[in-house]
């Protein structure tokens, strides 16, 4: 969790414009009594949010495209590890298999006539 001042005097942003992205849900942040407490992931969007409308000049619906694209390259990444991870857990399974099978003859291919 990222204190809203610190942050805010660090990045930049305004709380108002910080607001709005979060009415927009293009952060999560989680307002609290008096505050909102902000994620590392929130601090990262909100980073990029700041750097595309203020560097490159684009507008609200473009941010919403961006961020949209960002959120499928973040699940296919996932989706990319878990198979990963699923593929090598199968390969060690079948060399634990393979060790245990006896070695058959070796056989001598077939001569065509």
């Amino acid at each position: 969790m990222i204190d809203l001042d610190e942050f805010l005097s660090h990045s930049g942003i305004e709380l108002h414009s910080l607001e709005q992205w979060i009415d927009r849900e293009w952060l999560l942040g989680e307002r609290r009594s008096t505050t909102i407490v902000l994620t590392d992931m929130d601090a990262a969007r909100a980073r990029l949010i700041h750097d595309l409308k203020r560097d490159f000049g684009v507008n609200d619906e473009g941010v919403d495209i961006v961020l949209h694209l960002v959120d499928q390259l973040h699940g296919l990444r996932q989706v990319l590890a878990q198979m990963r991870t699923e593929a090598q857990a199968a390969r060690r399974r079948d060399i634990r298999r393979s060790r245990g099978r006896k070695p058959g003859p070796i056989l001598a291919p077939r001569r065509r006539s």
